[in-house]
């Protein structure tokens, strides 16, 4: 929750007039439970997309996430109808074992870096030539990880991103 690529994404999103949740998934910070190897913490992204629907009744919702949270929001995402668009930034492909994205037609942009060291971006390519359409894949050039330096470029593609879907 308070990652910096978490926390530009956030600030991104509220500076194009959309709600923002960051939350930890359950045993992370001090939150209570414990890792529950996915399943439990798309339940925990199901209740904060629960939480800003009656909060935020008639707002478009992008699930967001980064790393283990793109896995997770991606996953809910793609099946929840409360969700328009989805955003996953070093997306750990090696996690997806399944055809999860295949039969979701909501707008999907990933945003990689070619240099990271814990998703590698052969990985994530070969998985994302197999998710449907609509997707954009932006690789960040020489960005770890945790797009060290590259902030603004991954606000600025995430800007373009969401003017384009929101039109």
């Amino acid at each position: 929750m308070h990652n910096k690529v978490v926390f530009k994404v956030a600030q991104t999103l509220q500076v194009l007039g959309m709600p923002a949740l960051r939350f930890n998934f359950r045993g992370v910070g001090h939150s209570t439970g414990v890792y529950d190897e996915g399943r439990g913490e798309m339940d925990d992204t199901r209740y904060a997309l629960e939480f800003l629907s009656r909060r935020y009744p008639g707002l478009p919702v992008i699930s967001a996430g980064f790393s283990f949270g793109s896995w997770v929001g991606l996953r809910v995402g793609a099946s929840d109808d409360r969700v328009q668009a989805m955003i996953g930034l070093g997306v750990p492909a090696r996690m997806f074992d399944g055809d999860y994205l295949n039969d979701s037609h909501k707008p999907k942009l990933i945003i990689h870096g070619t240099n990271d060291e814990l998703a590698p971006y052969d990985l994530m390519v070969k998985w994302f030539e197999q998710v449907s359409a609509p997707k954009s894949l932006v690789a960040v050039e020489g960005a770890d990880h945790f797009f060290q330096g590259r902030l603004d470029e991954v606000q600025a593609i995430i800007t373009t991103f969401v003017q384009n879907i929101m039109r």
